[in-house]
């Protein structure tokens, strides 16, 4: 499979998300062409402020596998990480980030910081990003829209 499916699953959990009312992030872990976690944000759900997709899908994997670190997996997720969500994946020894639309606000890898590549933390994530980004940004500002029109409180 190539990134653009491994995308394609991680915009099906966004679409989740959405159809949830929760902001449609999805995220995929991959480890040796294997999908071994996929998640979507479930924090209006859960009440929980950490329960973004990429943290989701990364505690499901290490249950999976069997352990913390998730050296040589890759992440795939439609949304650029928060900080939070970059510092999970330089924790979990992530190989690899994938992402589809950029967070110029938040976003952790390259758009407004660079966690997962910042010289002084101890590892370092490879990173592809913009895979399917017009639909992964199509479907966040859609959502938004959306919950303005509505007159929705946006989170």
């Amino acid at each position: 499979m190539t990134d653009r499916d491994f995308m394609k699953i991680a915009l099906e959990e966004a679409r989740q998300a959405a159809a949830e009312n929760e902001v449609p992030v999805g995220a995929v872990v991959v480890c040796e062409e294997n999908i071994v976690a996929r998640a979507h944000n479930r924090r209006m759900a859960s009440g929980n402020p950490m329960d973004h997709a990429e943290i989701m899908a990364l505690r499901e994997a290490a249950a999976s596998l069997g352990g913390w670190r998730l050296e040589g997996c890759s992440v795939y997720v439609t949304l650029e990480p928060c900080p939070m969500c970059a510092g999970a994946l330089v924790q979990a020894r992530v190989a690899r980030l994938v992402f589809g639309a950029r967070d110029p606000k938040l976003g952790a890898a390259g758009s407004r910081y660079n966690l997962v590549n910042d010289e002084t933390i101890h590892h370092r994530i490879e990173v592809t990003d913009c895979i399917m980004e017009n639909e992964c940004g199509d479907l966040l500002r859609e959502f938004f829209r959306d919950r303005r029109r509505d007159g929705c409180e946006i989170e």
